[in-house]
């Protein structure tokens, strides 16, 4: 019981408020789950990024500029990474995610697709220092799709992408989606749609959590919970404990009520000008920006040289 993430797990359902992290989401079923959810009418990020992403491809790629490696972060299944690379003509491509097997599975084939890209995975936690030793010398683009930012809270955003702009040491730069604001029906609809595949998503946390740490969460006993808080501007997940249960694991248990919450993400929205403060804030001086026609969605390319 002395592994890091097995501490983290046990932790966060000991705090007060209890949650469990959202990297915990992305086991093997996990990240099929999130895929899917991709796919849903309701859900609009995946589909607008990509319809911005198209639209302006050639103004993207100028941008851009030039790339030696385009640095996937949180790759998933490196789709969206690979839409890219007959635009931007990145040399080498590193995947970087925290689902080991998915990940590799997923480069396998796409290095079949595109022999002339050296490629190749590393697993990592983007909640960490990213450690790229190896391309110190290399021209970076940092590749953050699908408003995964909103997944940090602002001061954590904020040393994110600091953390990226030192990184790039004087060139390269940062290709990032980002959810704006907008109708709060729109936004809770995302979260919890028709079809309860993000409810399936984020109650199978609580398997993967058994596996990890030998607790006893039983999926029955439990509900997908998610609303959008104003004041904060981010949509908030939970498990909402339909009974009062006794959840137990190796020398802890914790007693749930019934209504009790256990918290696994947050999502911020931002608007166009705050994130590009917060750029700016975090050290990158030369902005690209391009949205759709609702503005639903931003995508921006910021670069630390003028």
């Amino acid at each position: 019981m002395n592994s890091p993430l097995i501490q983290e797990v046990i932790s966060g359902l000991e705090s007060t408020p209890p949650f469990i992290a959202p990297k915990f989401f992305y086991d093997e079923l996990g990240s099929k789950l999130f895929e899917i959810i991709t796919l849903l009418n309701e859900y609009y990020p995946t589909r607008v990024e990509k319809s911005i992403m198209q639209l302006f491809r050639q103004e993207i790629a100028s941008a851009v500029r030039s790339c030696d490696v385009l640095v996937d972060l949180g790759a998933g299944n490196c789709a969206k990474a690979s839409e890219l690379f007959d635009s931007i003509k990145p040399t080498k491509y590193r995947a970087l995610d925290i689902s080991k097997e998915f990940l590799e599975l997923a480069l396998v084939d796409l290095q079949k697709r595109f022999p002339n890209i050296k490629m190749d995975s590393q697993i990592c936690d983007l909640n960490e220092e990213i450690q790229l030793p190896d391309l110190s010398n290399d021209r970076k683009l940092f590749f953050y799709p699908g408003s995964s930012i909103g997944n940090f809270d602002p001061e954590k955003a904020s040393g994110f992408l600091k953390g990226i702009a030192t990184q790039c040491k004087g060139q390269g730069g940062l290709l990032i989606g980002v959810d704006l604001e907008k109708d709060e029906q729109i936004l809770n609809n995302a979260y919890n749609d028709s079809l309860g595949v993000t409810a399936a998503f984020n109650l199978n946390v609580l398997h993967h959590i058994n596996r990890l740490i030998g607790s006893n969460f039983d999926v029955s006993n439990w509900e997908h919970y998610a609303t959008f808080n104003t004041s904060q501007s981010r949509i908030e997940m939970y498990l909402r404990a339909l009974q009062d249960v006794n959840i137990v694991w190796p020398n802890g248990s914790r007693h749930f009520k019934a209504g009790d919450l256990i918290h696994t993400e947050n999502s911020y929205k931002y608007t166009q000008a705050s994130f590009s403060q917060m750029l700016r804030s975090a050290g990158f001086k030369r902005m690209h920006t391009w949205v759709d026609k609702q503005e639903y969605f931003l995508v921006c390319y910021a670069s630390v040289e003028m």
